[in-house]
């Protein structure tokens, strides 16, 4: 099928790509036009394991190209997939301006097509957005009515960063929110996904996608409780959390403790449920008290660093790894990031290193920290190390160059931990 997709970020890129390789006809959308004209040459603008090879696989076999012309797109397409990012407000409120300008174009577009077309909107948004607000302002600039011109269904994305396009090939569900079954019926065929598909309305799918993220976020934090109070009295929290997660109530996945969570969907989206609840008249004491826990383990970091090595004023401190993950070049609400923040604001003289998202850290943090392009290069004459993101290059290191061999592990990936003075932040 003729497939348009609205926005190339994580998402709308891996999501354009998959389907490509499917060999549906599939043509990405954005305003940027620097990235569309990389997507054209096969260059992606973003780290992700497989995604390189099934770009180039793609653009050459011409079944995905990349344009500036949402018009264009909308005309010749029979399904419009809506990618938009959907960012926190100040007050932790979801960022609707994306979605709203997305509806306007899209419904712009409409206006002059001929046909049917089938709209599957994928960004992440509080209940009652696709119906009071995505399909309203659709069709007030369409001018068209649903169902007879076009259709929408709500599909939330769970792609994880790093593995997403392994979760686009084989996911675990499929969430259809829909009014009626023709966008639907339209997406599960390009999907054709082997898993269970879970048809619903517009607002459930929308709160599913939310419920889902705030569950794994409150088990990482939850890890993180346990594991703060296991150092506290000399316990292995990892041994606790292994035994725990043989339950199959339980699992041991997100389990482990740590730094905490970052990502552009986790802290973003517990923000949005706590102020979508708020302003329902309910609050959230959970969902806050997840946020307030990983806000806190950056602050516990520090102040075992400082208890470890003293003052940091005027310190050489290396941090191995900026990214909020491994797997991926993405900083957004990156807990190292934040880390870095605070060691600065003690007079810190911090150097980072991470294998693929430097370039991202000298876009958020310019001449602020210096960069290294090697783990020793970032190590040499350090007076303490700090792991922040488990990148598997950081399981063994020669820690020979460090001026004082002070490490201090964020996530417990260290393995050797021979002629260094080590500390886990949770154990």
């Amino acid at each position: 099928m003729k497939i348009c997709v609205v926005g190339t970020g994580y998402v709308g890129l891996v999501t354009a790509v998959t389907l490509a390789a499917k060999r549906h006809e599939v043509v990405c959308v954005d305003i940027d036009k620097e990235k569309v004209d990389r997507i054209n040459r096969a260059e992606t603008p973003i780290f992700e394991e497989q995604l390189p090879e099934l770009l180039k696989s793609t653009v050459n076999a011409k079944t995905l190209s990349a344009t500036t012309d949402l018009k264009t797109a909308i005309q010749n397409a029979e399904i419009c997939i809506v990618c938009v990012g959907t960012p926190s407000l100040p007050n932790g409120d979801i960022d609707l301006t994306q979605v709203e300008g997305a509806a306007k174009q899209i419904g712009e577009a409409l206006k002059e097509k001929k046909g049917f077309l089938s709209i599957v909107f994928r960004s992440t948004v509080t209940p009652g957005t696709t119906e009071n607000i995505f399909s309203a302002v659709l069709q007030a600039f369409s001018g068209k009515k649903p169902r007879e011109h076009f259709s929408i269904c709500y599909s939330p994305e769970f792609l994880r960063e790093g593995r997403a396009i392994k979760d686009a090939l084989a996911p675990d569900k499929l969430v259809i929110g829909r009014e009626d079954t023709i966008a639907a019926n339209n997406w599960k065929m390009v999907s054709s996904v082997g898993c269970p598909i879970i048809e619903t309305d517009f607002k459930t799918a929308e709160l599913i996608k939310y419920a889902n993220n705030a569950f794994l976020a409150t088990k990482i934090s939850f890890a993180n409780e346990l594991g703060n109070l296991a150092k506290s009295i000399g316990i292995n929290s990892y041994a606790v959390a292994d035994a725990i997660g043989f339950d199959p109530r339980i699992g041991k996945q997100y389990l482990r403790a740590g730094l905490g969570f970052g990502g552009s969907c986790f802290p973003k989206d517990i923000k949005a449920l706590v102020a979508f609840a708020k302003k329902n008249n309910y609050e959230p004491k959970i969902l806050s008290a997840v946020l307030k826990t990983n806000d806190s383990q950056v602050e516990r970091f520090v102040h075992l660093a400082e208890k470890k090595a003293g003052s940091l004023s005027g310190k050489k401190i290396a941090v191995l790894g900026t990214a909020f993950k491994e797997g991926t070049d993405d900083i957004r609400e990156s807990q190292a990031i934040k880390v870095i923040g605070l060691l600065l604001s003690k007079g810190a003289k911090v150097c980072a290193y991470d294998p693929k998202a430097i370039e991202s850290t000298k876009k958020e943090l310019g001449n602020k920290i210096e960069y290294a392009g090697s783990i020793q290069d970032c190590l040499k004459d350090a007076e303490l190390c700090l792991i922040c993101t488990e990148w598997p290059e950081f399981r063994i290191i020669d820690f020979s160059g460090m001026k004082n061999k002070v490490v201090i592990d964020g996530k417990h990936i260290l393995e050797k931990k021979n002629g260094i003075d080590y500390e886990g932040l949770c154990w």
